[in-house]
């Protein structure tokens, strides 16, 4: 943002959401698999098929997973992957 400084407090918050980028988009994975389960329209699926593809982007998930998985459109896969990379998560820290 040209112009605009950032507070000690604003930067310290921003810096926070980077650092915990993985961990947020692993929660949004979580919460994209129980809404998978639920949904009904094939639509709203599309939908919720296209935010998990670009979580797990964000989490830069080999391209052949992401592909796989999208594929195969399993909310079981998407969520056995899950469950691996909550453990890789939990090791990192």
């Amino acid at each position: 943002m040209p112009g605009k400084d950032l507070s000690d407090h604003q930067k310290s918050v921003i810096s926070g959401y980077y650092a915990h980028l993985d961990t947020i988009m692993l929660a949004k994975l979580s919460e994209l698999v129980g809404e998978l389960y639920l949904a009904q329209t094939p639509d709203r699926k599309s939908q919720l098929w296209k935010r998990a593809e670009k979580a797990m982007l964000r989490l830069k998930i080999a391209p052949a997973i992401i592909r796989h998985i999208i594929e195969c459109k399993d909310p079981q896969i998407l969520a056995k992957n899950l469950q691996d990379w909550l453990i890789a998560d939990n090791k990192k820290r």
